[in-house]
């Protein structure tokens, strides 16, 4: 998380900047360094230098992978405005993918959970917004596209239970999720009383704020399958933690002094310009 917050625009990491922040969360230089190494292994980052004069430079895989994510929590935020009503429509995908290509299976499924989805049972998953597009995509890269079966229905009834409300309930751990949110909150009010106060804050602090910002906002947001705010009990602390959120970025925004900067800054910060714009226009 680390790594990927602080890639700055033109797709690289400096060394220094990612072993000062790291420093600063109270992680040592080796565990950047191993860190470094296995994501390099894993080719997700090449690697040109040595030390902290070194820098790292994401794959197109790697920026490729982190794009979802802005699109996840931009569906978010049009969720919190009220600009993203449910239709009372629910996508399903099924899959028949043999033992043979079990790796490429049980990527699917872990894929459709992180999706939003939820198994109604064996191959059969649930989501309650439009997710074609990422699933299919998904399911080429691992080339199981042929096995993948996408349906909608108004009419979804697992038992006796057809309210959707009440299936939402009962498919996705919302209490769960929720106390996730309510984390986040206490994490962010914090840092946006700093944010906003007088004190002179350094860049080395004003990164490590943001990366603890986004490091909790992934990990309420994760786990999170952005249900329609007609299928959550009310009030939802989601929505809340993600205001204080918008809240914390546009205070970084104003404290921000140019430069070549991590690519979340500019990610949130568009983010929060979007959401100001909703909720004033």
């Amino acid at each position: 998380m680390l790594v990927h917050a602080l890639i700055r625009e033109d797709g690289t990491v400096a060394a220094d900047e990612l072993y000062a922040v790291a420093n600063t969360l109270g992680m040592s230089d080796q565990q950047v360094r191993l860190c470094v190494k296995r994501l390099v292994t894993e080719g997700r980052f090449t690697h040109e230098g040595r030390g902290r004069k070194a820098e790292l430079r994401a794959t197109a895989d790697t920026v490729r992978a982190l794009a979802p994510n802005a699109d996840f929590l931009r569906h978010a935020f049009r969720q919190d405005a009220g600009n993203a009503p449910w239709d009372g429509v629910w996508h399903l995908a099924a899959f028949a993918v043999p033992e043979s290509a079990r790796t490429a299976r049980d990527t699917l499924r872990e894929t459709l959970v992180h999706l939003g989805g939820s198994p109604l049972q064996g191959g059969l998953y649930v989501c309650a917004n439009a997710w074609e597009p990422y699933v299919e995509d998904a399911a080429r890269r691992m080339e199981v596209h042929d096995a993948l079966t996408l349906l909608t229905t108004t009419d979804l009834r697992r038992g006796t239970t057809r309210d959707p409300v009440e299936l939402a309930r009962d498919l996705w751990p919302l209490p769960e999720i929720a106390d996730r949110y309510h984390r986040l909150g206490r994490v962010t009010r914090p840092r946006l009383k700093r944010l906003t106060g007088s004190a002179a804050l350094t860049p080395a602090e004003l990164l490590t704020i943001a990366i603890e910002l986004a490091a909790e906002l992934s990990r309420a947001m994760e786990p999170d399958p952005l249900l329609p705010p007609e299928l959550l009990p009310r009030p939802w602390p989601g929505t809340q933690a993600r205001e204080l959120v918008a809240r914390c970025w546009a205070a970084l925004r104003a404290r921000e002094e140019g430069g070549l900067r991590p690519a979340v800054f500019r990610l949130y910060a568009d983010l929060t310009r979007e959401e100001a714009g909703r909720v004033t226009g």
